[in-house]
This record gives structure tokens, sequence and C-alpha cells, in this order.
């Protein structure tokens, strides 16, 4: 999750982006135009990136719905290709290339991978995404937004009405993360949703009497949902997760503009998995040579916060950080304004351990920014919780922190008011955003972040390992025929997981097939940088100031941005 906050509107240092050319009345008409019908379409969407017309909405996730959707993107697909046959400006081709793939990358979804016909997961983290956004951040009035939550909430039945017409035969993977996200929403609604409605109806009994209706029925809905999803769907769940290597390859295609072929791609990954592990292996011995480097890595773990204590031992330990990408001069930071570490909604707890979520780059009001922290469930057992919190030892977490927050997602997000265009702040490629993130954590390592501490560096090889072991985990259960069991032994035997969160990470790979994209992405972040310093006789600052304020765009895309002549 990425994100957006207040400090953005101070200026930006950043020199190497000119601003683009005036629009072709074609084009600009043609730009707007999608984008409001992309939004009516997905007012969760609409509202997440800080456009309210349509607060009070909810998707339509019907078959009609859909088959709707795919229908209009087909016609601004064929309008797109019409106007890009004309001329266009280096900065107007850029755009129509971005938006082009956007649509085909939904096509792709909506036609042939359909989740919507496969996974419960959506329906089920759609009500309580969709309603999170509207308490968490103050971008009106609270009466307002309780209004809109109102309208949300009796919608929600509807929601999962059309999860029941429209899943049929998913992968039991799928079912049972959907499982616990429903029984989480379950919690969600009746407590943190009506703790928020009764401070916001402000003492107006007939406003909270609508609220009381809505959160009622909405409630109700979903703890029958959650039912239906453990005692009817789940036994019948025995669909396949893989999508073929058709469908993978054209994912990246469309998402993140990278195309090679198989062989290569996993090859590449494998190599790094190699690199990494023997780095891993010698900084290990660097740390205690009596030990195995699985052993090594556990005494990092064994220093880990309680479960009380998690949130507030992570909260504790951003500003360092911070401190040192300014101490160090490594990329300007532009606002003085923190981030708010808080558990991970529970409807939102499908796998990760930790994530940002921001303001949208058109909130002109709402300042909040949510470092999400996931803590322990009450349902899991003694094993599982502690080797939860395993995780959260102060070396894995220094290089979240770098990840989550300085100089990954919260300072790739404080540019976003500088992006120069509408289409680059509404785009997002994951080998941009996740590669960033996770090139900052080898990148402030290789500049002393940790101060030389090899459990330091140890750490920065255990997150690299473990992006490398989904590089390769997404390529094989989607094209290899590989099973999560399988997955989740490749993370415990080569990037030493707990086996409790090997097997969430495998898991994840199911869902998520391209999230190799966090080492794909750095290494292409990595060959830029290079290619940068060298051709523009930049210093690395530069590099990484120039390379943050052209958005989240696919990487091919910002090298030809950056190294226009």
């Amino acid at each position: 999750m990425k994100i957006r906050a207040l400090a953005v509107l101070l200026a930006i240092g950043c020199t190497h982006a000119s601003p683009p050319a005036p629009a072709t009345p074609d084009f600009a008409t043609f730009v707007d135009g999608y984008y409001k019908m992309r939004f009516a379409r997905l007012p969760s969407l609409a509202t997440r990136v800080g456009l309210h017309d349509g607060d009070a909405n909810l998707e339509d996730l019907s078959r009609a719905g859909i088959e709707t959707r795919i229908a209009e993107l087909k016609d601004a697909l064929a309008r797109l290709q019409a106007i890009r046959r004309g001329p266009l400006s280096f900065d107007e081709d850029i755009d129509a290339q971005l938006i082009e793939y956007q649509i085909r990358g939904t096509l792709l979804d909506q036609e042939q991978i359909r989740l919507w016909e496969r996974s419960p997961m959506g329906y089920v983290s759609l009500p309580g995404g969709s309603i999170d956004g509207l308490m968490k951040r103050d971008f009106a009035p609270a009466r307002g937004r309780l209004e809109s939550v109102i309208a949300r909430l009796k919608q929600v039945p509807r929601i999962y009405a059309d999860a029941k017409e429209n899943v049929k035969d998913p992968p039991k993977e799928f079912t049972d993360l959907a499982v616990r996200m429903s029984r989480g929403s379950v919690g969600f609604f009746e407590k943190a949703v009506t703790s928020w409605a009764h401070e916001a109806a402000g003492g107006d009994a007939e406003l909270q009497k609508q609220f009381d209706e809505a959160q009622s029925q909405a409630a109700a809905a979903t703890r029958d949902f959650a039912g239906w999803l453990q005692t009817d769907l789940l036994p019948r769940s025995h669909g396949q997760y893989a999508i073929g290597a058709e469908k993978f390859l054209a994912k990246l295609k469309y998402d993140d503009m990278v195309e090679l072929p198989l062989p290569e791609l996993l090859a590449k990954g494998e190599a790094q998995l190699a690199k990494d592990h023997a780095a891993f292996v010698e900084t290990a011995r660097r740390v205690d040579a009596t030990k195995t480097p699985e052993e090594v890595m556990k005494t990092l773990s064994d220093v880990h916060p309680t479960a009380d204590d998690l949130i507030p031992s992570v909260a504790r330990s951003v500003e360092a950080a911070r401190e040192f990408v300014v101490a160090h001069d490594l990329v300007t930071v532009p606002s003085e304004v923190r981030v708010k570490v808080e558990q991970t909604p529970p409807y939102a707890r499908s796998g990760s351990f930790a994530s940002m979520d921001t303001p949208g780059p058109f909130e002109t009001t709402a300042t909040e920014a949510f470092y999400y922290v996931t803590p322990v469930e009450q349902d899991w057992d003694a094993k599982h919780k502690e080797e939860h919190l395993r995780l959260y030892n102060p070396w894995v977490v220094g290089m979240i922190n770098v990840h989550e927050a300085y100089p990954g997602h919260y300072l790739e997000f404080l540019y976003a008011p500088r992006f120069p265009t509408k289409v680059r702040k509404l785009s997002h490629s994951s080998t941009n955003s996740e590669g960033w993130a996770h090139y900052c954590e080898q990148m402030t390592v290789e500049h002393g972040f940790g101060g030389g501490d090899p459990k330091m560096q140890l750490a920065q090889l255990s997150e690299a390992l473990l992006r490398d072991c989904r590089y390769i985990t997404g390529i094989q259960l989607h094209t290899g025929g590989w099973t999560v069991e399988q997955g989740a032994r490749l993370f415990r035997e080569q990037c030493f997981q707990e086996p409790a969160n090997a097997f969430e990470e495998a898991r994840r790979g199911t869902y998520n097939p391209t999230y190799l994209y966090y080492t794909l992405g750095k290494l292409m972040i990595q060959d830029l940088a290079r290619d940068y310093m060298r051709e523009k006789h930049a210093s690395l600052k530069q590099f990484h100031d120039a390379f943050v304020g052209q958005g989240a765009l696919p990487i091919p895309l910002v090298r030809k941005i950056l190294l226009r002549p």
C-alpha cells in the first residue's frame, strides 16, 4: 500500500524533470474522459486518490457490471489507439503508453485471469477498505463522511451477494485467506466503525439511528458471508491458482513493461538468489563463526518485542532511518511530517507483515499517512505467534523502516505533487515502487546504515533473500507446477524464514503472481543509476531525486525520460 501527506505541498528540489508541453486537445479530452469513466466504475479507488464525488457509492461487482466495464475499456482502447496514430508530444506519448498498458492489463485481469470468478478475497476486502478510507482521513467534516459511510454500509450486502453469485471454484488458498479476512471484518464493523460513528454523529440522534440500522445490516451480512465462506465455499474450493506462463508474462508486460523470455527471467532470479545466499553465509560467519547461518539468524530473531509492544516498538525505531538519510544526504527529504505507526486493519491482513498507506495524489486536506504493522492474531497458536514476532527483531525492523518509510515508500510519496501530469500521478508500477523501496535497503546499508554492524548487513541480506525467494516462487507456482509447500520450503531453506512466515510468504504468491517485482525492480534501478550517473555526470543523490520525481512509472519509461538526450 502507498501514501500521500500535507508536507508534499512544500517545494521539492527536483531539478531534472522538465514540465510537460501543453497537451493536444484530443488527447487531453481523452485523458479526462478515461479517468472519469474509470472512477465512476471504481468509486472506492476515487476516494483513495482524493476524489470524493463518489464517496457514497460502492463498486458494481455483478457480472453485468463487470461486463459493462470490459466493454467501456475496449471502447477506450480503440479511441486511444486512434489518437496515438496522430502526432503526440514526447510527454503525451509517455502518458498514452501508460494508459494503454493500464487498459490492457485490466482487460487481462477481467477477461483471462478472472479473479472476480476465482477468488473471494476482493469481495471481502472492498467493504472494509472503502469505509476505512472515509473514516481515517479528515478530508471533510466528520458528519459528511459519516453520511457516506452509512451509504456505503447499505451497499455491503450487495457486494457479498455478487460474490456468492460470481465465485464458483476458487483455490483453497484464496478461500482460506478470505475466511481470515472476513472474521477480521466482522470485528471491524462491530467495533472500530461503530466507535468512530458514535463520535462522528456528534449527538445527532437521527443520524446515529441511520448508522445503527445500516451498520447492523452490514455486520449481519458480513457474519453471514464469513459463515458461507467457511461452511459452503471452502469445502468446494478445489480450483487452481496457477495462471500459466502466457498470462504470467502478459501480466508482467502490462503491469511493468518488462518483456523477457521465461527461462531468462527465472535464471536472473536464481542467479541473484545464489549471490545473496553466498553473501548471507559469509556475513553470518562474521557474526558468529561457531553457528550455522540459520542458527545465527535465529540469534537475531531471539531479540523481538512482545505482542503488546510490537506496534510501539516499531514506532520508536522509525526516526533512526530518517536521521540517517538526512545526515548522509542521500536524497532530498522535503517534509518534517512523520507517519503514524498502527496495526494493519483486520480486513487487510492477507499475509503481509508491514505496509504503507498514504493519502491520494489529489487529496488536498487529509494529511494522515499510516505505516501498518500486522499484529499477532488471537486465534493463532503460541508457536505461530512466536514465529510471527521473531520477524520484528530490531535489525530486520531497521530494514523494514527503510523500505516502508525513509527513503522508501513514504519519501517516494512526498514527491507526488511534482509528478508532471495527471496520468503519472495516477499510474503505478510495482517494479518501480517496490523495486525502489527494496533498492533503498541495500543502498543505505552500503552507505553505512547500522554503523557497519554485520547484524544489520545480515538483516539486509535476509530481506534480499526473502525477495529473491518470492521472485522464484511466483514464477514456479504459476508456470512450473509448484505447490505452496514447495514454495515454503524454498523460503525456509534458502532465506531462513520461520516455518509459519515461510508458509505465509509462499501462499501470497498464489494470488500475487508477479511478486518478483521487488528484486527485479531493484536490479533495474541499479542499472539505471549507473547509466544515469555516467551519461549525465550526476551524483547518486541527483539520480535519487530525479528518479522519485517521475512517479511510480514502469522503469523502462523512467529510463526513457531520464536518459532523454
